[in-house]
């Protein structure tokens, strides 16, 4: 394979990337984020902040293939045991090779030594074999798993997921929809925003955000090109829109809200949804956002401010303990759960996570319920929400709720959500979303009324 110069863009994009993954690897911290701060610090083009935007998550969708197929390249040494820029070098270069049709062979090989060498983790020359290697054999001679033996564990592997979950969902799903959800998982979700209604409308801001460059799909808020510009631009920092995905802005309006409510937001950082409730409501109404973390309350108010929601009053407390006396007139508890339903917008949760943190997690939502279901007032309105797809955390949850607080009862969002939306609440009232049947987020919600 003949060795030619890479443009030192392409080069800067990559290595953006190298380092994105390796810090997403090493930390606690999304990719998500971590992308966005570099994005906003680095002075690439679009294109090549596009490029780096692709690797990024792509790698980290692919990555239990990608580390199938090296652990068949790297003949010596368990890819687990490589030191992390070594394997991020990879990775990054191997995914080039199988899924980016127009990134030349050359260019994903040369540029993955020269970011292990930059790196010094002192095995370029191992890069440079294996990536050479794979781009000889190219995708076709790269082996999957037969079939036969452990279709889940195959499925697992062209997909690019843990065997435990590919299991799971087989037996939520069916295994004739699972290849379909998985390949959903793998495709980039959208930027989606949302028009901050107290100051624009959604035809004005899709004409600000073209005088900005920036197009937007029609009739929509979905964002097509430029995505990484967008907290750099006037209407950003006016507060006229928010980042929410398609599916958590039908949330707020399902907890029926009019002016002069009294709502609580019991877990409410980062404070999307805090905003949305507010705007909602009105002027003439009382917002109350609770969260445990300083940090997290911290960016509920940097994000209320932003937008404009004057009526948001933030208070630090645990919803499992709600330091609070009174009662509201609808109550969101949009709980911490394992993400599950987010794998296209975070996809290093897939390799996070684990069988056990589902039962955790449920266990903190049953928690969390009992602690605020008593502010609900008297026919107030709770509505819990997650953004999983783990039955536990979902139905299982409002069954408990219903049964230890039986002045609960649980209403069908169908009333609450627009004409068009109405498919996306299920046979039991509850609003679910699905990624490869809706091209949403997985996201479950339950609207309850308490009763006197």
């Amino acid at each position: 394979m003949p060795r030619r110069r890479v443009r030192t863009a392409a080069t800067d994009a990559r290595r953006l990337a190298f380092e994105v993954l390796i810090r997403v690897e090493s930390t606690a911290a999304f990719a998500d984020v971590l992308l966005a701060r570099r994005l906003a610090d680095t002075p690439l083009p679009p294109r090549e902040q596009a490029l780096a935007t692709r690797l990024v998550y792509g790698t980290l969708a692919w990555q239990g293939r990608l580390d199938a197929h090296l652990a068949q390249l790297v003949r010596d040494t368990a890819v687990d045991r490589l030191d992390a820029p070594v394997r991020a070098a990879l990775r990054l270069g191997l995914y080039q090779l199988l899924f980016l049709d127009r990134v030349p062979a050359y260019a994903a090989v040369d540029a993955s030594v020269r970011l292990a060498r930059a790196a010094g983790a002192g095995a370029s020359g191992l890069v440079n074999a294996v990536l050479r290697r794979a781009a000889a054999l190219g995708a076709a001679g790269l082996a999957l798993p037969p079939a036969a033996g452990d279709p889940l564990g195959r499925l697992a592997v062209e997909w690019s997921h843990p065997r435990w979950l590919v299991a799971r969902w087989a037996d939520e799903f069916g295994a004739e929809a699972l290849p379909a959800l998985l390949a959903a998982n793998n495709e980039r979700a959208p930027t989606a925003l949302r028009a901050n209604r107290t100051v624009t409308t959604r035809d004005a801001l899709q004409a600000e955000l073209a005088a900005e460059g920036l197009s937007t799909t029609p009739g929509g808020l979905l964002i097509e090109r430029g995505a990484a510009r967008l907290r750099a631009v006037r209407v950003w920092h006016e507060g006229r829109f928010a980042f929410q995905g398609e599916a958590s802005q039908l949330i707020a309006p399902l907890l029926g809200l009019a002016p002069g409510m009294r709502v609580l937001d019991a877990c409410a950082a980062p404070g999307g949804k805090t905003a949305h409730v507010a705007e909602l409501l009105g002027a003439t109404a009382f917002v109350l956002a609770l969260d445990r973390r300083p940090g997290g309350l911290r960016r509920v108010l940097v994000e209320t401010t932003r937008l404009g929601a004057r009526t948001v009053v933030a208070a630090a407390g645990d919803a499992r303990h709600p330091p609070l006396a009174g009662s509201f007139d609808a109550v969101l508890v949009d709980a911490p759960c394992s993400g599950l339903g987010t794998l296209r917008r975070h996809p290093e949760l897939r390799w996070r996570r684990r069988p056990e943190d589902i039962p955790r997690f449920a266990a903190l939502q049953r928690e969390i319920l009992a602690g605020v279901a008593p502010l609900v007032r008297p026919h107030g309105v709770l509505v819990y929400a997650v953004c999983t797809l783990a039955s536990e955390e979902n139905e299982q949850v409002v069954a408990a709720l219903s049964a230890a607080h039986p002045r609960l009862v649980v209403e069908d969002v169908r009333d609450h959500l627009p004409p068009a939306a109405a498919p996306l609440a299920d046979g039991k009232g509850f609003f679910r979303t699905l990624p490869h049947l809706h091209g949403l987020d997985g996201f479950f919600a339950a609207r309850l009324r308490a009763r006197d």
